[in-house]
C-alpha cells in the first residue's frame, strides 16, 4: 500500500508506483470521486489504458525509426509465415 500526504490548495502526489502502474503521466485528467468506501480517483486518459504503452516515448521512437527504414526500402516481404520463420533461423 502507499501513502501520501495533502499539501497546500490540498494537492497530493500519487506515488511513482502507482503511476506506472496506471500509465499515468504529467497532464493527464483524473476523475475525483467520493465513494462508500472514501475518495477514488480514476484515471480519464483519452487513450485507453490497456493501449497506453503503445503511446509511450520508447514505444512511438521505434515505430518512428521502423516507418522509416520502411520508406527507405529497408524491409522485407514474406509470402507465408512460414517463409518468415525460416528467415529467422538464418
Amino acid at each position: 500500500m502507499s501513502t501520501t500526504i495533502i499539501r497546500g490548495k490540498g494537492q497530493i502526489t500519487i506515488p511513482a508506483d502507482i503511476r506506472q502502474a496506471a500509465y499515468l503521466e504529467e497532464g493527464d485528467p483524473i476523475e475525483v470521486v467520493m465513494v462508500d468506501e472514501g475518495i477514488l480517483l480514476r484515471p480519464r486518459k483519452v487513450i485507453d489504458s490497456t493501449q497506453a504503452w503503445f503511446w509511450g516515448r520508447s514505444w512511438q521512437h521505434g515505430e518512428h525509426e521502423a516507418f522509416k527504414d520502411y520508406a527507405a526500402g529497408r524491409s522485407t516481404t514474406y509470402e507465408t509465415s512460414e517463409d518468415f520463420l525460416a528467415s529467422l533461423d538464418e
